[in-house]
Order: structure tokens, then sequence, then C-alpha cells
């Protein structure tokens, strides 16, 4: 638990305690659960990660750190290193003498204009290249503290907007690396972001300026990788029809 918060001890353990009965429901809850509650005037986020299969159980339980966990670590991690993502505030575990059960991680609420999925959706928000500039200097500044977020897709980038100045917030943290990129790396670090072409080649022109690269170089990787992940994105999508049919 971050220091700040150990005098709210008490309560959070309530939330967590009653975290099926309490709460308000908050964004997509098809994978995880994510709900919203009070801290003293203080609007907090509590997500709540499904019961890992029998495997990951064990896993978690001896060998590896939990979503929960990584979460935490890794936005303290980010917070230190000047880049945004949501206040960590705790994080919670539950396990028997031999398995891993339940977990939770809780971070501070926050409010934003958008996410990067909006700009894949509508081209006519306002300064939307001005923004999505930005947001590229911003993926930038992650290469350059040695951070590779292995989730950088169209939801877990939250997007404020003050006037001309945009910040940009990581969540779902817990699938992350920290160590030197190389140029292939970084390049395909943007695969996961969007379909259209006309984005990829603002955000190559922009990349290409921060690390002083030719800007047909950087789109046409850039693109490359895009469409690598499109094709086995949905191919898995056609296996999975195909898995549903035979159980049918």
């Amino acid at each position: 638990m971050h220091k700040r918060f150990t005098a709210q001890d008490q309560q959070l353990d309530d939330f967590i305690k009653n975290f099926k009965s309490s709460g308000t429901p908050f964004g997509n809850q098809d994978r995880n659960s994510l709900k919203l509650f009070d801290l003293n005037g203080l609007t907090i986020n509590v997500k709540s990660f499904k019961v890992p299969n029998p495997i990951n159980q064990l896993a978690y339980r001896f060998f590896r750190k939990s979503k929960a966990q990584r979460s935490f670590e890794y936005a303290n991690k980010l917070v230190a290193l000047g880049i945004g993502t949501p206040k960590p505030i705790a994080y919670y575990e539950f396990t028997t003498p031999f398995l891993f059960k339940k977990s939770y991680y809780v971070s501070a609420q926050l409010d934003c204009d958008y996410t990067y999925r909006d700009l894949t959706k509508d081209f006519n928000i306002p300064n939307y290249e001005a923004i999505l500039r930005a947001f590229t200097r911003f993926t930038y500044k992650l290469h350059e503290n040695k951070v590779l977020f292995l989730d950088h897709s169209p939801g877990n980038t939250l997007i404020t907007v003050n006037n001309d100045d945009y910040g940009f917030f990581l969540v779902d943290l817990n699938r992350m690396e920290f160590k030197t990129l190389d140029f292939e790396t970084r390049i395909k670090n943007f695969a996961r972001l969007t379909i259209h072409k006309k984005m990829v080649e603002v955000m190559s022109d922009e990349y290409a300026k921060c690390i002083n690269a030719p800007y047909e170089k950087v789109f046409n990787l850039m693109w490359q990788y895009t469409n690598e992940f499109q094709d086995k994105y949905h191919q898995k999508k056609r296996l999975k029809k195909k898995l549903k049919f035979w159980k049918a």
C-alpha cells in the first residue's frame, strides 16, 4: 500500500471485503470487474482480477508476481519516471496454502477527455493531429525511459486536454518490460494502436523527428508491423469461431 493511504487502510479493506455488494460499476466488465468507491472525497478505482486458471493459480502462488502486484509496482515505477498513470494506492491478494485466488489493484480514478481509441473513431476531434503527435512524443518518452508497454493498445491510454496541453496516462499496467529498446522494438510497439494508414503516417512522421531517422524507414516498418498484427488478430478470431462452432 502507498504510504499516503496507510491511514485509510481499514476503509480500503472494507471496499475489498464488500466488493461484490458495493461500489459503482465502471467501464467494460467483460474480462475483469472495475468499480468506483468514495474514499473520503477521493474517487478510487478498484480492479478485480478474475481467478486464474489452475496452472496460473500455482504459478502466481509460488513463482510469478500477480497481475495486481505488477500493476502496483509498475505504476510506482512510471510515477518515479514522470510518466502518466492514475496514482497507485494499493493491491490485495488472496491465496490458499498452495493456490492463488483473487487479487485487486486500487488506484485513484482519473477523469479523461478521450482515450486513444477515440482518436481511431473520430477524426473531427479538435486539434486532432496535435494530440496524435503529442501521443507519439509520449510514446518516445516511454522508450527513452526504457519502458516497453506490451499492452500499448487503443483503450490503454487516457488523454486529458487543457488548452494546448495534452496529458497521457497509461492503464492496464500488468504487462511491461524495462530495458533498452532497439529501433525495431520501438516501432513494433505501435503495431496494435490503429488500422488507419493516415494515423500511422502521422505517428511515423513525428517519431522519425524524435529519433532523427528518415520518415520512409520509420513508416515502412510501422505499417508492416501494423499489418502483421492485424493479420494475426483476424486469424485468431477465425480460429475462435471455428472452435465455437465445433463445441456447439
